[in-house]
């Protein structure tokens, strides 16, 4: 299933933020059926450890859908969303089938 970037406003600050389509695809899979009412700096003032990762905009090399991550990506380099970074297999899985 697809979903549009949505525009909310965090009820903390005010401001405006994006619930992305990654973000909500995450959401959907764990069952979480409320949209996020504050927005990620406001957030992790209310986690108390003021941290805030950064958050970059890109399309998944595997899908194409439009998602967010938190790191810059490195250029050549494949970025996935959740869905396909989770069928990756790991290193573990790979050594146990040779």
């Amino acid at each position: 299933m697809e979903f549009p970037d949505k525009d909310l406003k965090c009820c903390t600050c005010g401001e405006e933020f994006v619930f992305s389509a990654g973000e909500q695809h995450f959401f959907q899979g764990r069952g979480f059926t409320n949209l996020p009412k504050h927005c990620k700096l406001c957030k992790a003032k209310r986690a108390g450890n003021g941290r805030v990762r950064p958050e970059t905009h890109v399309k998944c090399s595997g899908c194409g859908i439009d998602t967010t991550v938190p790191f810059k990506p490195t250029q050549g380099r494949p970025v996935l969303c959740r869905t396909c970074f989770s069928q990756v297999p790991t290193a573990a899985e790979i050594s146990s089938t040779q």
